[in-house]
Order: structure tokens, then sequence, then C-alpha cells
């Protein structure tokens, strides 16, 4: 576990000397004060420093930012019942702008985007300073992916957004989504040259960190939302021709401990109780997607709250293909959703399609849903003796190489070329880890099919898909009506009540 939690550690340790204040709102029209303290800026040690600032700020995600960017999908439905009415309003495409999850999603990732603006605008004092060019043009560049990947799931989620690249509050300004999906992939393409040629894992300085493979990834992203397909096959073909990344051959530990750090993830968030029973613990607050009720296999192990399940379509979907572990990974199930599964003529379920999960906890039964994402459980018998909290210690994953795998066969069914094999190959690797028989002749409505049940509750995939494909007749489902008017949710109120910017930028788009 010593590579698995060296990120976190030099974070805990580092970070109150170089993690600049950046308190100052995207409100006020004033340049952004930043409180600089006492640097060194001829070290390269501080540099090293200012970096592990931008990856703070990264890795400093709530709990609630995931789900709100996910629960929209046909894959995800909000538990039914609780304190969080908005979070189902959404669900359900009825938006609230004044609902605090959006104030929060908004507020917090475009402070954590002008933290990492602050973090490069300080880095280049070390360039002027002496320290080593490449160096810090490396450190630059792995800023500048954290940047453009936030900024992206932030336009996903509200279609147009502030573009951020100086701290000078003045100089910020709203561009529409295209605009930025395009800035994002030119900011890539910047950083690309400087980066280093590795996995993730291989990083001796940060396992785990951005390399060019992550900002490659996060241009195909981009370039997908602005369905240039060919752009998307060639940043995606670049990562497969490098050989560097190959899938986790166990799907349902993927999401779990044996997981961290594997050769399949390209990003993800690091958390780390040390295996220490007690004392530090940099974790993430799982329980928002967990099973409110559930007796596991150790006892004393917390349950969640229940407020994210997977939706009874995506599990029939499932079903229907005569999936095993993804399905098995994805979902965990309670005795009353076995009862509506057959109820609905699912009368011959497989065995593992059980209230118990292979790892011994029990799902009971609770009133907010009638399943749990299996993809945010951990087993309680991989925590950490004498910790307690559900899920805690488990990474988050961010990209893994089977998205890049899935881009490059839709991008190639759509017409795109390209150079690192054909779209049958790339779709056939993936469902070849899921036991599934290999296809021929993929078509787009194949790849789509494949990362439904690929990617199910993770990051909004799927939901990103239909937006992007105007596919408004897979988000109607199960009684909602869904159009593309309801394609971003709306600027959160606090936002618009404080911002000069965003008030403009509405005002003369009206």
């Amino acid at each position: 576990m010593k590579t698995q939690s060296f990120l976190i550690k030099i974070m805990l340790l580092a970070l109150p000397i170089f993690f600049m204040d950046c308190s100052e709102q995207l409100n006020e029209e004033q340049e952004l004060v930043v409180q600089q303290g006492d640097i060194d800026y001829t070290s390269a040690e501080s540099a090293f420093g200012a970096l592990v600032g931008s990856y703070r700020a990264f890795q400093s995600m709530g709990w609630e930012q995931i789900p709100l960017l996910a629960v929209r999908g046909d894959d995800v439905n909000s538990g039914g019942l609780g304190d969080q009415q908005g979070f189902a309003d959404t669900d359900n495409f009825i938006y609230d702008n004044n609902y605090w999850m959006y104030n929060s999603l908004w507020n917090n990732w475009f402070q954590d985007v002008l933290q990492i603006t602050v973090q490069i605008d300080q880095l280049k004092e070390f360039k002027a300073n002496g320290v080593s060019v490449d160096l810090i043009d490396q450190y630059i560049a792995e800023s500048k992916a954290l940047r453009g990947f936030i900024t992206l799931q932030l336009s996903r989620a509200f279609g147009d957004v502030y573009k951020i690249d100086t701290p000078d509050q003045t100089q910020i300004e709203v561009l529409p989504k295209d605009e930025l999906m395009q800035w994002v992939s030119d900011q890539m393409d910047e950083a690309i040259p400087h980066l280093l040629d590795a996995h993730p894992v291989d990083r001796n300085d940060l396992p785990g960190g951005i390399t060019r493979y992550t900002a490659l990834a996060v241009k195909a992203m981009a370039n997908l939302e602005l369905e240039n397909y060919q752009g998307v096959a060639d940043a995606t073909g670049q990562i497969i021709n490098s050989n560097k990344f190959q899938l986790f051959n166990d799907f349902y530990n993927l999401f779990k401990i044996p997981g961290k750090l594997n050769r399949e993830n390209i990003l993800e968030i690091q958390y780390s109780d040390f295996g220490q029973s007690s004392g530090d613990n940099v974790g993430h607050l799982y329980a928002f997607y967990g099973s409110q009720n559930w007796t596991p296999a150790v006892a004393g192990a917390r349950s969640g709250w229940g407020f994210y399940e997977p939706s009874l379509k995506f599990i029939k979907f499932m079903l229907d293909r005569n999936e095993s572990i993804r399905l098995e990974t994805s979902v965990l199930f309670t005795n009353r959703g076995i009862a509506e599964l057959e109820a609905a003529g699912y009368t011959n379920l497989p065995s593992f399609v059980s209230n118990t999960t292979r790892d011994g906890d029990r799902i009971n039964d609770y009133s907010r849903a009638m399943f749990a994402s299996g993809k945010h459980y951990l087993p309680s018998v991989q925590l950490t003796p004498g910790r307690t909290n559900y899920g805690t210690n488990k990474n988050f994953t961010v990209i893994r190489y089977a998205e890049v795998l899935l881009m490059y066969a839709e991008a190639l069914t759509r017409g795109a070329t390209g150079n690192a094999g054909s779209a049958d190959d790339a779709v056939n690797e993936v469902r070849n880890r899921a036991g599934l028989t290999p296809i021929s002749g993929a078509t787009s409505e194949d790849v789509l099919d494949e990362k439904f049940a690929e990617f199910s509750m993770e990051w909004g995939i799927r939901y990103a898909d239909m937006v992007r494909l105007g596919k408004t007749d897979e988000l109607s489902y199960d009684g909602r009506s869904f159009t593309m008017e309801k394609a971003f949710l709306p600027y959160p109120l606090a936002q618009l009540e404080q911002s000069f910017i965003l008030r403009e930028y509405v005002n003369n788009n009206n």
C-alpha cells in the first residue's frame, strides 16, 4: 500500500504550506486576492508543492457532485424518500435553481478550477526564477489536464459556463459549450508534449498522477462532445497504441481495494486510511450511494443513506443481455427488488441475483430504494479492521481504459478512420472481459449498448451520451418526460445573484 498512499501522504504533509488561499468568489468585480505566503521560488521542492496544490484542489470532491452529474441518466434513479427532494426532482427533470446541490456543484468545482489556475500562475514564477523549464512545463501541463477535466464536467452539467485561464476575475468569461469543449481540447494539445510518456502507476514521484495519456483521454472526451469523431479516434488511438494500458481482469474487484491504481485506470481520485485502524483517514463519503439497511459480514460496519439506485430499466436491459459479472458488480439487490423483477416476468433469475453479496454482506429491504449501486460498494471484509464508515479507503475511479476503447469504437462506427484496430476489436476486448461472445460488424448502437452495460452509475457517462445524440426517448422512461430543453441544469440562483459575469451573460443571451 506504500505507493497507493504516497500522493495522499504528501497532500496531507505539504499542502498547508503550498495550497494558496482562494476564498474570493467568482462574484466580485475585482482581481482575485491570493495570499502567497513565504515561498522559495528557486526551489524545485517548493515547485512540487505548488503542483500538489493542483491535485489537492481536484481531489477535494464533495459527495454531492457526482450523483448530481449522473442521476438524470436512465441507468440511475434517486432514492425516493428522504430529505433530498430536490435531488429526486432533478431525476425527474424538474429543476429548482435554488436547490443547494446545484450551487454546491457549481461553486465548489469552479473554486477548484480557480485554485488550479492560481497554482499554474504560481508555477510560472518558479520558471522565472531558474527552476528547470522542463519540470515546470510538466507541472503546468498536469494542472491544465486537471482543470480541463473539471471544466468539461461542469459544461456537461450546465452547458455554457466559465472559461478560467487566469486568476484575474476581470478576464474570466462565460463561453458556449462547444467553444469550451474546443478550448479544453486545445489546452490538452498544449499540455501533451510536456507530460510524461508513462502509465500513471509507473510514476515514481506521484504514482497515479497525470501523464500524457490522461490528457489524451480528456481531449477525446471533449471531441466526443463536439461530435468530432476523427479527433476522438486520433486521441484514443494513441492511448491504445501505447500498449501501456489493459483491462483489469477482475471486474468485480475493479471498483474495490484490489482495483486501486491498476493498469486500466487512467485517472482516479486516491483515498487512504494508511492501513491503520485509527488516525489519519483521507476518504470520500460513499454513504450517499450505499444501501440504507444491511447486515454486514463484519459486525459494526456502517450502512449507507440509500439515495442512489440503479434503475429497473438498466437491470432489465442487463438481464436481457445475459450479463453476469457486470450486473453483479453494478447492482446490490434487496428482496423487495428481486420480487419486483419476478413480478415483471423475470422468474428464472441467475443465482448472483441475491440480497447477499459474494462477500457475505446482506442487503436488507429499505424504504428509499429497491437496489443500490455496487460500483460504490466496498465489502465490509475489505475494510481496514477498526474502520467502519461505508466504503472508506476506496478510491474513486474517474477515467478507465474501457472508456477509451469504446470511444474509439464509436468514432469508427461514425465514419472516423483509426490505426489502432477495428471497432469490433475494441468492443470485443470489453465484451471478452464481461464474459460475452464477440460480435462482428459493430454499429454505433452496439457501442452505445456496450457503454450502457459497462459504465452504469459512473460519472453521468450514459446521460452525456444520450444528450449528445438527442436520444430523448431513452431518457423518457418510467413516467419521465425528457426534452432537449432539459439537457442542462439551470444556473444556480445564488450564482446569478452574486456573479456579475454570469448575470451579464444571461442578459445578453436571452
